[in-house]
């Protein structure tokens, strides 16, 4: 009786993971052979595993990411693709979000630029940082919405404060001039703070005559191509491969990026 209130006490609590794992300690006789201190951590390291997986679960919700299971350890990193595995496994392991670098996904249609930026974002979700997909073509009939809702300025806000943002698509549409000055102030926001993720098909040396306006074009690649990651993708098929997850080479990617984070990936 007193144990099923202490459940009940926990479960309102809002600590349904030591809940959890205050049943599994009950049902392993062995338990008893453990001290109160022993089995007190137990519980309290699954409540924290509890609340870990439910945060990257409501981080994956949030991004709303164009492909939410792609995975950096399912990235295809054979010869000819036009990727190498030092490349993720540095991106992996590395600050760039945190000092507010680019990373430049560029190549032909087909050939994993939305799929790899989805990994990239979905890999930052499981580290516990937030991100935002959006597709830059649809970007203008978004912002004329979010300005006649009297909300743009809310939305520039909680974007300047989003860990990794996505912009899927760059260069596939032109701009106008409303949406090229609201883009360089999200640009501007994020510079040397936050991390951006592009992917487009038009070669960076193109993306200044895309923009248009010469001040603006200045101004946004300025902040955008300080700090880069560039990655050039080739070949007929997406970057993802379905039997790249047997692959050792592939798999050592997750194995060095789940040791350097504490065995998370």
């Amino acid at each position: 009786m007193m144990t099923q209130q202490t459940l009940t006490q926990l479960r309102s609590l809002k600590l349904s993971g030591m809940a959890d794992a205050l049943q599994e300690q009950m049902a392993q006789p062995n338990m008893s052979a453990l001290s109160f201190e022993e089995r007190l951590g137990l519980l309290v390291q699954q409540e924290v595993a509890s609340r870990d997986d439910r945060r990257r679960t409501r981080l994956l919700s949030l991004a709303h990411l164009k492909y939410p299971q792609a995975a950096i350890e399912d990235v295809d990193t054979r010869v000819g693709r036009g990727i190498e595995r030092s490349q993720i496994t540095s991106l992996a392991l590395g600050d760039w979000i945190k000092t507010g670098h680019t990373v430049i996904i560029t190549g032909s249609t087909g050939t994993g630029k939305t799929w790899l930026a989805c990994a990239l974002g979905q890999y930052a979700c499981r580290r516990g940082h937030t991100v935002t997909y959006l597709r830059t073509p649809r970007l203008a009939e978004e912002l004329r919405v979010l300005h006649g809702a009297g909300s743009f300025g809310k939305w520039l806000l909680q974007l300047a404060k989003t860990d990794v943002l996505i912009l899927d698509d760059w260069g596939l549409a032109a701009l106008d001039a409303s949406t090229r000055a609201d883009l360089l102030e999200v640009i501007d926001d994020r510079a040397a703070n936050r991390g951006t993720i592009i992917t487009s098909q038009l070669p960076v040396e193109h993306w200044h005559g895309w923009i248009g306006d010469v001040t603006i074009a200045d101004a946004m690649l300025d902040r955008l191509l300080e700090r880069t990651h560039r990655i050039t993708l080739k070949g007929e098929k997406s970057l993802r491969s379905a039997g790249n997850k047997s692959d050792p080479k592939s798999t050592a990617v997750a194995a060095s990026a789940a040791t350097a984070n504490g065995g998370v990936l």
